[in-house]
């Protein structure tokens, strides 16, 4: 089959690979339909460089049709039209029985001290080969995949993988009370569907924060007021501006570890992409540090007594962080990879009805076959020519 392999520090090349095969009874192979390029993708592309291997398959927000089985897998059939979780969870450990499932015991990556294995994203979750391939193994099958139904194109499902529970999850952590206000750092991907989501669960005051103006508008369009970059220098003081002098209720980082404004740690971690892996694979995680502006300007923003969610990917061990602000302000922290499955129930019944709710129809800004996913990375690594979410069709 042809897939998305990594090759080293920002080289991403399709190839042929051999096709996988089901190798454990809970599995399933599924013929991938559309996958998409994450944000947290680029942090392979760059930063987390010492943690791959060349030849890694890439990916981890696919949908398709199931084209075979294990002999545990009663759940589905040859057929089916599911969407993969990024998360591979088993559905019945002690984790997964607390839905829990990005800490599944059954997947853990206990080697490297890390939770459930994930789809196409480095040695320290699994090595698991990923999605953005014409087919996927997609082991404990009985549980992860989501079936859907026939009919509405596949942009209408495709983000149950991995967006829109990130998001969904990133607004039930801000935990924003009634008539409160919720900021948004970062409107890529995640952000605009956070900001979505929010408004959709009935909260008014909604504020995007972006320097990018194809995002500004685009979250703009669907409810959100919106902060320039471009026109402040002091983006806390802006958001305390129209929140009565407070800050926001809660708000969410959804920028992580190479937020603008950090130029000092974007040079490192460029430095650390070019060593010799037996010395940025260690060096990275013992002294590794992420760019930070973004979680310093939500830690700068929220109000006192407020919530900071975190669902942008870091992936520091050094980092350092204002403990005596967050001390001295109260802040509650909650962050983490999203739990997919315990937002399946509540996410589906909007996706299922033929309203767009979540205006998913205006989402995608680049559909593009597998074959040109090279420069598809490239161009959203630079957020080129309106790149907000990126699809590829194998």
């Amino acid at each position: 089959m042809r897939a998305l392999t990594w090759q080293g520090f920002e080289d991403v090349r399709v190839e042929d690979v051999p096709d996988p095969t089901i190798q454990e009874p809970t599995d399933a192979v599924i013929e991938i339909t559309s996958t998409a390029i994450c944000g947290s993708d680029l942090h392979l592309y760059r930063p987390l460089a010492p943690f791959m291997e060349p030849g890694d398959i890439l990916g981890h927000e696919p949908m398709g049709r199931v084209v075979a089985v294990g002999d545990d897998v009663r759940n589905l059939a040859v057929g089916d039209r599911v969407v993969v979780p990024f998360n591979i969870s088993c559905g019945s450990c002690h984790m997964c029985d607390l839905a829990l499932f990005a800490h599944c015991e059954t997947t853990q990556v206990r080697e490297h001290g890390k939770g459930a294995a994930l789809f196409g994203y480095t040695k320290l979750y699994g090595h698991v080969p990923g999605a953005q391939a014409e087919l996927l193994r997609v082991p404990q099958a009985h549980f992860g995949p989501v079936k859907v139904p026939d009919g509405p194109p596949d942009e209408r499902f495709l983000f149950l993988s991995d967006v829109l529970p990130t998001a969904w999850q990133a607004v039930a952590y801000a935990d924003v009370p009634g008539g409160g206000a919720l900021a948004v750092i970062g409107l890529g991907p995640i952000g605009q569907m956070t900001c979505r989501i929010a408004r959709q669960q009935g909260i008014e005051r909604v504020y995007g924060v972006d320097l990018v103006p194809e995002r500004l508008a685009m979250a703009q369009r669907h409810g959100a007021e919106v902060v320039d970059l471009n026109d402040t220098d002091d983006v806390a003081a802006a958001l305390r501006a129209l929140t009565s002098g407070r800050g926001p209720d809660g708000v969410i980082d959804a920028v992580g570890m190479e937020a603008h404004g950090a130029p000092l740690a974007s040079a490192m971690q460029r430095a650390t992409g070019f060593l010799p892996k037996a010395i940025s694979e260690p060096l990275s995680k013992k002294a590794g540090i992420d760019r930070l502006a973004a979680l310093r300007t939500a830690i700068d923003t929220v109000r006192r007594g407020g919530t900071l969610s975190i669902s942008g990917v870091y992936g520091g061990a050094l980092d350092p962080l204002p403990m005596l602000d967050l001390f001295d302000k109260g802040v509650q922290i909650r962050m983490g990879q999203a739990h997919v499955k315990r937002w399946v129930p509540d996410i589906l019944p909007l996706l299922e009805k033929d309203e767009d709710v979540l205006g998913l129809g205006d989402f995608v800004t680049h559909t593009v076959p597998l074959a040109e996913a090279p420069a598809a990375y490239a161009m959203f690594q630079a957020k080129k020519d309106g790149a907000i979410k990126v699809v590829l069709q194998p």
